[in-house]
């Protein structure tokens, strides 16, 4: 059986390589959909996303990373798609990703979502939290794989200096 979990991934946090690393051990192949979302300004362009997820999981076969845009449900069924799976960090979640599942749903009934709740030491992680701590300074350590800490370290230093943050 094949899933597919989407995302922005801007970037990926370790809350987000917890769901997948365990999406993979269910399913016999993950698909990694990054998408090319235009409602959010993204600090990392779709192929720096890539290249992070490609890295994170260099060394597992059954999962595939790759790029879609436009609206998840046709991507899904243009890939022969019939599971997508969300991650659930709190209740906050829970009323969005409900109705983007009852969404899916009603544009195609063959498709599932299945969500997956979070384990407690990520629950509070979220992409944004990562890139608002990143940008002030702040230790990402615990939140990001090392070479994802280190290229958000390196671009936010730049958009620092470049804005006449700390370095100006």
């Amino acid at each position: 059986m094949v899933a597919l979990y989407p995302g922005s991934f801007d970037p990926v946090t370790n809350g987000h390589v917890d769901i997948i690393l365990r999406s993979a051990k269910i399913f016999d192949r993950l698909v990694v959909g990054v998408a090319k979302n235009i409602s959010k300004v993204a600090v990392f362009d779709v192929q720096e996303r890539l290249f992070m997820l490609n890295k994170v999981f260099k060394d597992i076969k059954n999962i595939e990373i790759t790029a879609f845009d436009g609206l998840l449900i046709d991507f899904a069924k243009h890939r022969g798609l019939k599971i997508i799976i969300r991650g659930l960090r709190a209740v906050t979640d829970f009323e969005y990703e409900f109705q983007m599942a009852l969404t899916n749903k009603m544009l195609d009934d063959d498709i599932e979502t299945f969500f997956i709740s979070s384990c407690n030491k990520y629950s509070y992680l979220s992409s944004s939290i990562v890139k608002e701590v990143a940008r002030f300074g702040g230790n990402i350590d615990s939140m990001v794989p090392e070479h994802i800490r280190s290229m958000l370290l390196e671009k936010f230093s730049k958009k620092l200096y470049i804005s006449g943050g700390k370095n100006g």
